[in-house]
């Protein structure tokens, strides 16, 4: 892996000296970043760009079996977005993402902070073997997960149960995902589980592109470790926050295959979400119509999100 590293970059350096090279022509920096990210550009666009318009196109018409048959898909404007407003059900779906994203990202946040903290020491053995295995439920398919904390939860033969019962926490077996007051909670949690260990790399690999030299000189000064956390760590950390919490609050919102493995929107609507709003619409009701209209709606909100998150949050860092 490491000799196709250098390879690559040798091959980097070569095609911008190539390209600087080229008679009668400057390139600026800005110029060589866009021509080489062109060819990748070009083919995200084509992967992505097609099923956004397709999935645009499709949200004012009249889109069932019946039409994608016949190939007739009558425009009908803004009635796909008025069927939304009028359901009370994509309300709920909307409350309950709301709900499951205020809950999931912070706690993400705080999680894969303070394990990056507390691993971010190479003198000690323990955290050097540690790092590794933390990846392990990022390694986890998000449908095995569903259904591994599915079988943890079960109030047969679920181990959560025998655990909280032998240790006298609950009277009887508890059916966590069949009780709509905290089915919702109950599948947060293996979402958090699963998606902590990203928080953790990134924030673990930020805090590496600190300078010592901050922290011994806070300590010349006779700050405190809370004072040097507080005033050079969680600053300086800010561009991955930002980061992480456009990504991960994209995700959240987008949540599915925990649903889809562990409750299906149940008990009731109890864990319907906005993405299992669009897929049943789609997939279960076939009015592809409503469902690309709903998909809509949370790409306007995903990127009102963001660019809340960079005008509030992000900075630039300059050592």
């Amino acid at each position: 892996m490491t000799s196709v590293r250098v390879e690559f970059r040798a091959w980097t350096r070569k095609a911008v000296s190539f390209l600087r090279g080229v008679p009668g022509r400057e390139w600026s920096e800005a110029q060589l970043a866009f021509l080489l990210n062109l060819p990748g550009g070009t083919v995200l666009l084509l992967i992505v760009g097609y099923p956004l318009v397709y999935a645009f196109y499709i949200a004012f018409h009249q889109v069932g079996i019946r039409e994608m048959a016949t190939g007739s898909m009558p425009f009908v404007g803004l009635k796909n977005f008025f069927a939304l407003a009028k359901d009370a059900v994509f309300w709920v779906s909307l409350k309950h993402t709301a709900i499951f994203t205020l809950i999931s990202v912070p706690l993400m946040l705080l999680i894969g902070l303070v394990i990056a903290l507390i691993l971010d020491h190479d003198e000690i053995l323990l955290c050097r073997i540690a790092r590794p295995l933390v990846l392990i439920p990022w390694a986890v398919p998000p449908i095995v997960n569903g259904l591994m904390w599915r079988f943890i939860y079960s109030s047969h033969y679920g181990y959560l149960n025998v655990i909280l019962y032998r240790l006298g926490l609950i009277k009887g077996f508890v059916q966590f995902l069949g009780n709509a007051d905290f089915a919702l909670y109950a599948v947060i949690l293996p979402y958090v589980w699963r998606v902590v260990p990203f928080s953790a790399l990134l924030y673990g690999a930020a805090l590496r592109t600190i300078p010592q030299e901050l922290y011994e000189a806070a300590m010349v000064d006779g700050a405190s470790n809370w004072r040097q956390f507080l005033s050079i760590t969680l600053p300086l950390l800010r561009p991955t926050t930002t980061v992480l919490l456009i990504l991960r609050t994209a995700f959240a919102i987008m949540v599915f295959e925990e649903i889809f493995a562990m409750t299906q929107g149940g008990p009731g609507n109890a864990t319907w979400v906005a993405a299992w709003y669009t897929y049943s619409h789609a997939f279960r009701y076939f009015d592809f119509g409503v469902g690309a209209a709903s998909a809509w709606v949370l790409t306007l909100i995903i990127g009102v999100a963001a660019v809340l998150y960079i005008r509030l949050i992000y900075r630039e860092i300059e050592y």
